[in-house]
């Protein structure tokens, strides 16, 4: 896999290693983005054989003596320890937890490092049981730059198989299709969801990704979702799923914006999938600039999640703004222009709402400037 080494999060990863401050590093993210191969060629290269590398996928009974004797073997040979798909060990947390505090009581710290591409069972243990002992880093799927660079990819091609470089090099080749179904999706449903959450019937819990995604960057009522899911359950039970499909990193659902708590809750979601070839991938030959429009709406969304700030949609009646981006006290309004035709009404109809907001456009003549650096492209832009 090309130009990992350079990948945002193996600069974040660094930058901690470096530091004076002794943390345990725990590297979330999807499946099939580079996290291991990167960190992997990381410590190759800057640490030699001072590592120790062991994951849970090459172990029959991954528990907590398996974690205690790798444990116990990186601070006898004083070396760094990196276990990946930490969340597959059994009580993990705990177990690191109390290994932890152990040996910092005996001023016996060393570097530790866990990677994990289940975001709810990842997060579930570091806030029972690690608080104050982590920093957290975050991977992502591949912006375009990253595809650009590695692989060369073009803007349009992006749009339709971005975000997974693994899949990049079948691209031109109909097996395309099958390794993003088989390889990436199946793989993440069956590994970090339903090994790990209770699920009545797996085959509507499929059927409901395929509905979800096939409404990029689109308002949908958790009703109508419910209708189209054939199923007897409740709104609920459509919430539910999506927190999995959110936690397993594959979309993110919006809620509307509102300066009111319960309104916000009300809303209906804006299903934004995090990788514009998981829209893509249910429309393959009906592909038209309409879709092309979605697409980017998603892209520029999926960025704007990457700034771990507050990030919403807006719409009253007929008026509506793409995204709104809270970013301590102040609020963004942000409209995507892709070629169709759209009326800034919303925005102003927004700004009379919330006369503090700002105003920002975002086309994909301008899109590399935004990617590049979200925040201050935000900054320097905004009216």
């Amino acid at each position: 896999m090309k130009h990992i080494e350079n990948l945002s999060f193996i600069n974040d990863l660094a930058l901690n290693m470096n530091s004076a401050s002794n943390f345990i590093q725990v590297i979330i993210g999807p499946r099939q983005v580079g996290k291991t191969t990167s960190v992997t060629r990381f410590f190759e290269k800057n640490y030699s054989n001072e590592f120790i590398y062991e994951s849970t996928d090459q172990v029959f009974n991954s528990n907590a003596q398996w974690l205690t004797l790798l444990w116990q073997k990186a601070l006898e040979e004083n070396k760094i320890l990196i276990i990946d798909e930490i969340q597959k060990c059994e009580n993990w947390s705990e177990v690191i937890k109390k290994l932890w505090d152990e040996s910092k009581k005996n001023k016996k710290i060393f570097k530790c490092i866990l990677l994990g591409s289940s975001s709810l069972e990842i997060q579930k243990g570091l806030t029972e049981s690690l608080t104050g002992r982590f920093q957290l880093i975050k991977a992502y799927h591949w912006n375009y730059h990253d595809s650009k660079k590695a692989y060369g990819l073009n803007f349009d091609e992006y749009l339709k198989f971005g975000g997974y470089p693994g899949s990049y090099p079948l691209i031109k080749s109909k097996d395309w299709v099958s390794y993003v179904k088989n390889s990436i999706i199946s793989t993440v449903v069956e590994k970090d969801i339903l090994q790990f959450q209770k699920v009545k019937s797996p085959s509507l819990f499929r059927q409901a990704f395929e509905i979800l995604v096939s409404y990029p960057a689109q308002e949908i009522s958790f009703t109508k979702l419910l209708g189209q899911i054939q199923d007897k359950g409740n709104v609920d039970l459509v919430k539910y799923y999506i927190s999995l499909f959110e936690g397993a990193f594959l979309m993110k659902a919006l809620e509307k914006y509102s300066e009111k708590k319960i309104k916000i809750k009300a809303s209906s979601p804006k299903i934004l999938p995090l990788a514009p070839c998981l829209y893509f991938l249910n429309i393959l030959d009906k592909y038209k600039p309409d879709e092309k429009g979605r697409a980017f709406e998603l892209v520029v969304g999926a960025q704007l999640v990457r700034t771990d700030h507050e990030l919403y949609y807006w719409r009253e009646g007929n008026y509506e703004v793409d995204f709104v981006l809270k970013v301590g006290r102040k609020l963004f309004a942000i409209e995507v222009k892709s070629g169709r035709k759209r009326s800034a009404q919303g925005l102003d109809k927004f700004k009379a709402a919330f006369p503090h907001a700002k105003s920002v456009f975002i086309t994909t003549d301008n899109y590399q400037l935004f990617e590049s650096d979200p925040l201050g492209f935000l900054e320097k832009t905004a009216l």
